[in-house]
This record gives structure tokens, sequence and C-alpha cells, in this order.
């Protein structure tokens, strides 16, 4: 892709973001750091310029959508555009019309597109949905800084060893072409979370745990807007006549942020509800990003593993994954 193409994309990437027209002040800093840093990188679109160009209206979808004629690269930013708009788990009426315009702006397939649209809800449906009243489980209090190697019941090793694994998966999500892998990374997250809070005896909802994560400071939108930036101007992302461009990445064209993510959310979460579930939002953020700072620097240790999982990931199998298999 062009520069102007790059530019089309991610200005309907950015516009998908903030169509709900409520995101927090916490998300919109967000992605306002993370268009900084892609708009720093040599070579690149100047992300940040978009960005304003969106909040202040210098822009319409029309226009983006007129830089994209290939067929192709306009599914692509309609499959971009859905992902980031069911982040949060679900669609606003806001959201729904904006996705409705974007359909009928960028001509797509209407089959290819509701076959998407379907993947992605089944992509957020799948995650564990408890009773909202089981979130007032009472939890044993336990100390939430030394965790011994066994709380009762609670595997310490086990524990770590699926942080582990599904920080390692959603690593390898982000090195892969399709725009599916990066819409599996944030229920995998919830999944995550879910599986720690039930080792410890407490079922919350997927509502409840996407406040979780979002009170720990990890964006939800951001996180997609993060990857498929990285994606487009690593040269990682593209769709041409049907076929995905792109290779598995490697050191030069994806770091795989998302496993620092994961397993600094996972860790956390083990502290969380090990500890009682009594940290306030405060603590939540201090917390999460001491730990992201360690967990940044095993993204290069394992990144060969995730080069590895990449290669045999199908998305039959990241569904399993996301509905607990």
């Amino acid at each position: 892709m062009n520069t102007e193409q790059q530019e089309a994309l991610l200005t309907i990437v950015l516009l998908a973001a903030f169509a709900d027209g409520e995101k927090a002040d916490a998300e919109r800093e967000a992605i306002r750091r993370i268009a900084e840093t892609l708009s720093g990188e040599a070579g690149s679109p100047n992300l940040t310029r978009l960005m304003q160009d969106v909040l202040l209206n210098r822009t319409s979808l029309a226009s983006a959508c007129a830089g994209l004629t290939d067929t192709g690269q306009r599914q692509l930013a309609y499959e971009m555009a859905v992902s980031v708009c069911d982040a949060d788990g679900q669609l606003t009426d806001r959201e729904r019309s904006f996705l409705a315009d974007l359909r009928g702006q960028l001509s797509v397939n209407a089959s290819q597109a509701r076959a998407f649209e379907e993947q992605a809800e089944a992509m957020v449906a799948a995650v564990p949905m408890a009773p909202v009243a089981a979130v007032s489980a009472a939890v044993a209090s336990a100390p939430a800084a030394a965790a011994p190697e066994v709380t009762g019941r609670v595997n310490e090793a086990e524990l770590d060893r699926t942080i582990l694994n599904a920080a390692l998966v959603n690593g390898a999500l982000e090195l892969l072409p399709q725009s599916w892998a990066s819409m599996a990374i944030i229920p995998l997250q919830v999944r995550l979370v879910y599986n720690i809070g039930k080792a410890y005896g407490v079922t919350m909802d997927q509502g409840s745990i996407r406040e979780f994560i979002a009170a720990a400071g990890v964006g939800l939108t951001s996180q997609y807007v993060e990857q498929f930036g990285r994606k487009l101007l690593g040269g990682l992302l593209g769709k041409m006549a049907g076929k995905t461009i792109g290779k598995i990445g490697s050191a030069g064209t994806g770091m795989a942020f998302s496993f620092a993510s994961t397993y600094a959310l996972g860790q956390l979460a083990r502290r969380y509800y090990a500890g009682g579930r009594i940290m306030n939002t405060r603590l939540l953020q201090e917390t999460y990003q001491g730990l992201l700072g360690p967990a940044r620097q095993m993204q290069s240790q394992y990144l060969p593993q995730m080069q590895e999982k990449a290669a045999s990931l199908d998305a039959a199998q990241i569904m399993t994954m996301v509905r607990g298999g």
C-alpha cells in the first residue's frame, strides 16, 4: 500500500474508534500516545495529524473511503472498523449506524461483511457470561504482595503457566496478517482473567471483567488501534484479490506487544483475586504499569516461541481457545 492508502485505512480506524462519541479520557489519551509513537517511525504517515483531523472534524468518512479503490483494501477497512467498534464487547446504536454508513461508502460485499460481523459477534459471545449476582461472591482474603506457592487450592505455578501461554498466544496473533487474529486478542484476555478469578473461587461476568481491564489502564479500543497501525506500517496487514499479503512477523515487522499487555494483565488479575479484590483504580493502574516493564523485557526472549505458534494457528483453533478449549 502507498502512503495515501495507509492514511485512508488509518483514518477509518480512528473514525471507528471514536464512533460512539463516548470514549473515556483515559482511552483517548492512550490512542493519542499511540498516534505519537507510530508517527515517529521512519517513513510512517503522520497518525497524530490524522487523529487531530478526526477529532476536529477536518476529515470525513466519505473522503477516507474514496482513498481506497481496491476491493480487498475496502473489505479490510471494514473488518478493521468492525473489530475496533466491537472492542468493548457491545455495539452502541451510534457504532451500528457508523458501520452501516461505512458499508455503503465502501460498497463492500454484503455476504462477506455479514460473515465477518458474525465472526466478531461469535468471538464476544464465546467468552463466559456468568450471572451478575455471582460477581459479589465472597473471596477469602490473601496477601496481595507475595503470594505463596500454593494458596488454598490455587496452584500458583499452574497459574503462571496459564498466564505465560495466554501471552504467547496473543503475541503470536499479533504477528499474523489476518484481521481476525487481532480481533481475538481482547476476548482471550477476558477469558484469561475469567479463568484466574475462577481459580480463586470468584466468577465475574464479561462486562465486569472488561471494566476491570479498563480500570487497570489496558485500553480496549486503543489495543486494536495500535495493532492495526503497527501491522499496516510494518507491511504485515493487507488483502488483495482475496489473498492475504504478508507473512509471519519478525522482530522488524512486529514485536508482539500484546504479549506484554496480556502477561502483565494476567499477573495483575492474580494479585487482585488473591488479595480479596480490594485494589482501587489507582493501585490497579500502578501495579499494572509496574508489571508491564518486566513483561516487555520478556518479549524478545519469547519471540521465537511466538513465531512458532503463529505458524500453526488458524481461526478455528482461536475460536476454540476463546470458548475455553
